[in-house]
């Protein structure tokens, strides 16, 4: 049996971000009430909204605060140490399975 999506289950994406999401990455900046993370970033979307950004050597992140993005968040890191060859820490496999865990929330 094959889950569906529902539409309280949010689409989830992940991408390299192009010049052209420099606006949206310093939007999400704002209203993270951060800067700007350095270097390549990955975007993360729920929806197809940007909802997140990370630096993908650096690892800062900035994300809506107004949307459930913890779980995105997550993934997010384990995309960026996949990017950048062995993980940096032990912690990946656990925040994979929090990930999975929580995935649910994103639809909160």
């Amino acid at each position: 049996m094959t889950p569906t999506a529902t539409s309280s289950t949010p689409t989830v994406a992940m991408r390299l971000a192009t010049p052209a999401d420099d606006a949206t990455v310093e939007r999400l900046a704002t209203l993270d009430s951060a800067t700007v993370p350095a270097g390549p970033l990955l975007i993360g979307t729920l929806d197809g909204v940007p909802a997140a950004a990370i630096g993908i050597t650096s690892g800062d992140v900035v994300a809506d605060p107004f949307r459930p993005t913890a779980a995105l968040v997550d993934l997010l890191r384990l995309r960026a140490e996949h990017l950048c060859g062995p993980a940096r820490s032990p912690g990946g496999v656990r925040r994979l399975a929090r990930a999975l865990r929580t995935r649910t929330s994103l639809a909160a």
